[in-house]
């Protein structure tokens, strides 16, 4: 484990991958001026940026006006990718199949009682009476899982990029390692909160597999990405990308993944790597 001012950086670093709460924003969910430079200096020396989060597509108002050239955000933990130049616009996504999520509502509720969801599509969120008020829609409807599930309602048919399951008594490190015992081999399951709040994506559906498919699409390889994350939905990234950073905030799951650290979120961790990032990249190409 190396830190952000000794570890080695790939010569010609092509794309950053960023989380964002705990990472790239300050823990009041704001960008900082010196994250704002140092993402507008990393565009500028032709380095593309990704954000990559657990967040829905209409949660990403906090970075919309800090994504530069391509626009696009992987969103919910890789199942939807957004335009954030078209008002977060989705162009697409990976879901959750609805039988398979009616699978792990049924596995969950046999696994740990007590578990309440609510199910994230396309158009929006829907949740359970005992499912608690964290970011919810005034708007939703509010029903059973299974209703909810129904192609016919909510959303007509809309896809389901997240299943959410939350426990008020488990730790969440046990909450997940239950959960993913009892419904691993149907879908890919991860954690962000530090309550006991699971977000279920389809199988194989993760931020390292969706971001691989959009570097695959730009040529652009593993040992050319760079990566931050602190949580354990961050770790196939921070193991998937060549040169990888897990906060000073981070889990202890994402400090083994990741092949270096920086300082916290509060203290601009990703923008000491990035600058450092920018400074290398102009001197390898005058150099070149």
């Amino acid at each position: 484990m190396t830190s952000a001012t000794d570890s080695p950086l790939p010569a010609a670093p092509r794309l950053i991958a960023t989380d964002l709460d705990g990472t790239l924003l300050r823990d009041d969910k704001t960008v900082s001026d010196r994250t704002v430079a140092a993402l507008a200096a990393a565009e500028e020396a032709g380095i593309e940026v990704f954000f990559v989060t657990g967040r829905p597509a209409r949660w990403m108002d906090v970075v919309s006006d800090h994504v530069h050239g391509h626009g696009l955000a992987i969103c919910a933990n890789g199942a939807a990718i957004a335009d954030l130049h078209a008002g977060g616009r989705l162009i697409k996504v990976r879901p959750l199949e609805r039988a398979a999520a009616f699978d792990v509502v049924h596995a969950l509720r046999a696994a740990a009682p007590g578990t309440s969801f609510a199910v994230e599509l396309a158009t929006g969120i829907h949740y359970e009476p005992a499912y608690p008020p964290f970011h919810l829609d005034p708007g939703a409807t509010v029903a059973a899982a299974e209703k909810l599930l129904r192609e016919e309602t909510p959303g007509a048919g809309a896809p389901v990029l997240k299943l959410l399951a939350h426990h008020a008594e488990l730790a969440p490190d046990d909450f997940l390692a239950v959960a993913q015992t009892a419904a691993g081999d149907r879908a890919s399951l991860t954690r962000s909160s530090p309550t006991a709040l699971l977000e279920i994506s389809g199988l194989g559906v993760s931020k390292a597999s969706t971001l691989a498919l959009c570097c695959a699409e730009r040529g652009i390889s593993p040992a050319e990405v760079v990566a931050f994350g602190d949580m354990p939905n961050d770790v196939e990234m921070l193991r998937w990308a060549g040169t990888s950073y897990a906060m000073g905030n981070a889990h202890p799951a994402a400090v083994a993944a990741a092949s270096g650290r920086t300082v916290t979120n509060e203290e601009d961790g990703v923008a000491i790597v990035i600058e450092r990032l920018v400074a290398e990249r102009r001197t390898y190409l005058s150099q070149s």
